[in-house]
């Protein structure tokens, strides 16, 4: 599913409307969206190198995906449709936090989002979508960390905004599940 319309929230995340995708970007009106990292059973984080045609941050790498809930789509469900979209990957979704935050990108387009993170576990080796993700890779959250100390520029703006975070609510994500 092409999603060509996101939707429009305030600062609460309540929908105000809908509008075209690009055009929030042009505009960097806030709108829902969400982000999945999913890690190896070792605690490894499944990158995803952005396919070079995309039409902002092709080429660099990021999480294991995002995207946009559709006007109407529950926000879980756009994450799990973009998982399989993007890395041809079915897993288990856990909802960890929610952030703000508004990044102008080298384009011109602005990323002013209010994001849903999720988590998950799989053992699964992806199925990219060229249109989506040019390459993956398994790493270790301190090979990430050092990946970016010493070359930010091949990372997307909201994955470098959000990594730093990302080591805490991993641990809390493992205790959870090891006490559920």
């Amino acid at each position: 599913m092409v999603v060509s319309e996101v939707i429009l929230v305030d600062k609460q995340d309540r929908p105000i409307g809908s509008m075209e995708k690009l055009q929030a970007h042009r505009e960097g009106l806030l709108h829902r969206a969400i982000t999945v990292y999913l890690f190896n059973p070792q605690g490894d984080l499944l990158l995803q190198r952005r396919a070079i045609d995309k039409y902002h941050c092709g080429g660099l790498w990021s999480n294991t995906c995002c995207g946009h809930p559709a006007p109407d789509e529950p926000t879980p469900a756009a994450a799990r449709r973009r998982l399989f979209e993007e890395m041809g990957l079915h897993c288990v979704l856990t909802p960890i936090f929610e952030l703000q935050y508004y990044l102008p990108l080298s384009n011109g387009l602005i990323e002013h989002e209010f994001d849903h993170v999720y988590f998950g576990i799989t053992k699964q080796v992806p199925r990219l979508n060229p249109a989506e993700a040019m390459d993956f890779r398994y790493q270790s959250l301190s090979q990430v960390q050092q990946a970016i100390l010493q070359q930010p520029g091949c990372f997307t703006p909201w994955f470098l905004l959000t990594m730093a975070t990302i080591p805490d609510y991993y641990h809390a994500f493992m205790h959870l599940r090891r006490a559920g």
